[in-house]
């Protein structure tokens, strides 16, 4: 079963979603069976397009069934989020939000008539918020918003958990880490770490002074002196050959939003996922506005919210904890981007009252799609703190460990499929 539809989250501003019912949904009262909603990163990519086709959906660009879709674990819902992106649309331009607490806001919004009109399953199904890149940090907030209108009585729903992939929880850290990272995987050389790090250095503070604007600027401008010096590395997965050029190029024109864009994505893949979705999709769904064109990346979304880019979302993952909420980490080892170093120095700052122990506890290896003498990578847990390191992945974790990937969703979500 499916549904789909748009909701006016506010006047002139409309989110389009899509809910799949899992063919293998089977539930009980100890276990109950869950949903999981997508959010793409950028900000400014199409979850519809890019997380169903390319990552998590039961049918790749190809409309060929995936065998590692994560369907088979839970029911998903995908959204084009924020709006203008994607399906998504606002009626006025100067409704595209500027804000990350708007599209918070706006998401709510479009859970709370989810819940109460459109998805029955919703009410007593836990819901787990899965985001990736900067659809993490949207996740965090949401979460945070999610967990607020339940407390308040506000919107009734199961939050089975906060779900934060190869996430930009913490601008800085992630800069930090960039140098001495690719040092030690032969991509910067010594001189070219004294600058890069006094870059990084600029960043934290121009962060730590509320300056996001500049340090905006000081980080893209330290993007371009690593790829500069590295020969251009792969900043989503630095063992690949890809680099940006590889991408469409309205995306180069943007610092950053390689930040959530899988490089599977080739110019041909570009293309031919416009085509699927502007020619299956629009045809299947039948309620998209005549003349609208599904694009994969807003960049006028990305602009909208450029003031915020640079905010981090720690205080957000502190407060899901400070309620209970299960929150998930997940990083990829290759990932530079949003290093799992970078990752690592922002749970260390949190000021969740379980930290200790949990810094304190070893890794418990995984071995999911491998003999027993291979790891697929580890995890650390302690009450509702949990990180899995992931091995061979870069920033998308499921295009580059898709067996792994569909094993890890299925423990985190506890899904009765197992």
């Amino acid at each position: 079963m499916e549904r789909w539809g748009y909701v006016e989250v506010r006047p002139k501003a409309h989110i389009f979603w899509w809910y799949i019912r899992s063919p293998q949904r089977v539930s009980s009262s100890t276990k109950p069976w869950p949903i999981i909603l997508w959010l793409q990163g950028g900000p400014g990519q199409s979850g519809v397009g890019h997380g169903y086709f390319l990552e998590i959906g039961p049918f790749d660009v190809d409309l060929n069934p995936r065998n590692s879709t994560w369907l088979q674990k839970a029911d998903l819902i995908f959204v084009d989020n924020p709006v203008g992106v994607g399906f998504s649309y606002v009626d006025d331009l100067s409704e595209v939000a500027k804000k990350d607490l708007q599209v918070t806001k706006d998401m709510t919004e479009l859970l709370k008539e989810l819940a109460k009109e459109e998805i029955p399953n919703l009410q007593n199904s836990p819901l787990f918020l899965v985001g990736e890149s900067y659809g993490g940090k949207i996740a965090a907030m949401v979460g945070v918003s999610v967990a607020r209108a339940i407390r308040s009585g506000t919107l009734k729903l199961m939050l089975g958990g906060v779900v934060l992939g190869d996430s930009w929880i913490s601008p800085d850290d992630y800069a930090l880490s960039y140098p001495w990272f690719l040092q030690v995987v032969s991509r910067l050389d010594d001189n070219a770490v004294g600058k890069a790090t006094m870059m990084a250095l600029t960043v934290k503070q121009q962060m730590a002074a509320g300056q996001f604007v500049a340090a905006y600027k000081t980080w893209a401008d330290l993007l371009d002196l690593i790829d500069s010096k590295s020969g251009s590395v792969n900043m989503e997965n630095f063992i690949l050959d890809t680099t940006v050029s590889s991408m469409p190029s309205n995306l180069a024109a943007r610092p950053l939003m390689s930040l959530g864009h899988s490089l599977a994505v080739t110019n041909n893949d570009f293309n031919t996922i416009s085509d699927t979705v502007n020619g299956y999709l629009k045809q299947k769904f039948k309620i998209i506005p005549k003349n609208y064109t599904w694009e994969e990346v807003s960049l006028q979304v990305f602009d909208a919210l450029a003031n915020d880019f640079m905010k981090p979302a720690i205080n957000e993952v502190d407060e899901l904890l400070s309620y209970g909420v299960n929150v998930t980490v997940y990083n990829g080892q290759y990932d530079v981007i949003c290093s799992t170093i970078g990752t690592e120095a922002w749970i260390a700052r949190l000021k969740w009252g379980g930290l200790r122990n949990f810094l304190s506890l070893p890794r418990k290896p995984l071995h999911y799609c491998h003999p027993f003498y291979l790891a697929d990578g580890f995890v650390r847990s302690y009450k509702n703190l949990h990180f899995y390191w992931i091995l061979g992945a870069g920033h998308t974790v499921p295009v580059d460990k898709p067996c792994t990937a569909l094993y890890m969703i299925s423990d985190i979500v506890q899904s009765p499929a197992n």
